[in-house]
């Protein structure tokens, strides 16, 4: 188990490093450069616009930008925001629990609605059950995520006012307001999000889950214990259901990436001041430091979520831990 967890470590390391820096050169290779605004005034002196690409080191070639950046990162510091002036990981601090609080609530809702359905449509596969809310998940997880997510928006909170426009809490509400009140803000403002991912998430584990049920079923051991007089639900639910489990803990690591993808869309519509609405004003501004900095924690994030669903379908699985 050790080795088998030191060559993801390795692959994980692999990764993220690959991904930074190919974005470290793509966002260089893209028209335009921070501090357009300044950088273009007409009142800016060229003496004035080569002291501010000197001091962030933007007249340097790339190659010894990215050493540089490189430097910086293995030593710990990622660098200053240009937009924000402060620190990024102080940027990400702010970002990064919103961004975590909405994927790890439609984590855990998608997967276990999935699940269920899935083993529902399973038990009763063909019936009308089954091909009704069958349909039904794939339509939904062919729909576009920000297309969803404005459909909530438009009648849940614009026709109906059930929920919250938009943002992470009222603005209105003091700091010093009791904390389940507080609590209970950020919920309300966090259904339609998270709801709107975990709705597709639980589309697709659906999915997933209902065809590997159905290739359990079959198996002799289920058909004995029916023979022995064990109640159809409680095989299915408590042993057929056990055994149907591992492709969808591989699709939770899966799940991770995709989320991330999602959540810029969700948190753009809904104004949910997380790291994907972060990341579209970073790009938009050639914030340099912070869009490499959110590359680096996303990708490793996505290296984290893969890790768990292999440990844990190593732990579910002893033969996957000499793959």
């Amino acid at each position: 188990m050790a080795l088998f967890l030191l060559k993801r470590l390795a692959q994980g390391l692999l990764i993220v490093w690959l991904t930074t820096t190919l974005t470290f050169f793509l966002i260089h290779a893209a028209p335009g450069e921070p501090f357009s605004a300044f950088l273009e005034d007409p009142r800016a002196t060229a003496a004035m616009r080569d002291a501010y690409r000197a001091r962030y080191g933007l007249d340097q070639p790339v190659t010894a930008q990215y050493v540089r950046y490189l430097a910086t990162v293995v030593s710990g510091d990622l660098g200053e925001s240009f937009t924000h002036r402060r620190p990024v990981t102080s940027v990400l601090a702010d970002a990064l629990p919103r961004t975590l609080l909405l994927m790890g609530t439609a984590m855990v809702l998608g997967f276990a609605a999935g699940i269920a359905l899935g083993t529902l449509q399973a038990a009763r596969a063909g019936g009308w059950f089954d091909r009704l809310t069958g349909g039904a998940a794939v339509l939904v997880a062919s729909l576009p995520d920000f297309w969803l997510a404005m459909l909530a928006l438009l009648f849940f909170a614009g026709t109906w006012r059930l929920f919250p426009l938009a943002g992470f809490k009222d603005p209105t509400l003091s700091l010093s307001a009791p904390f389940f009140t507080r609590a209970f803000d950020v919920a309300r403002h966090l259904v339609l999000p998270a709801g709107t991912l975990a709705l597709l998430v639980s589309a697709t584990v659906s999915r997933y889950q209902r065809a590997a049920l159905i290739d359990v079923l079959p198996n002799a051991w289920v058909r004995t214990a029916l023979a022995k007089g064990v109640g159809r639900r409680r095989v299915v639910f408590r042993h057929a259901l056990r055994n149907a489990l591992l492709p969808t803990i591989t699709l939770g690591g899966l799940a991770v990436p995709a989320l991330l993808g999602g959540a810029v869309f969700v948190e753009v519509t809904f104004a949910w001041q997380g790291m994907g609405s972060l990341a579209v004003q970073a790009v938009g501004d050639r914030d340099y430091p912070l869009v490499l900095a959110i590359v680096i924690l996303s990708s490793a994030l996505v290296v984290i979520g893969a890790l768990a669903a292999d440990l844990t379908h190593a732990a579910a699985d002893p033969r996957q831990r000499d793959a």
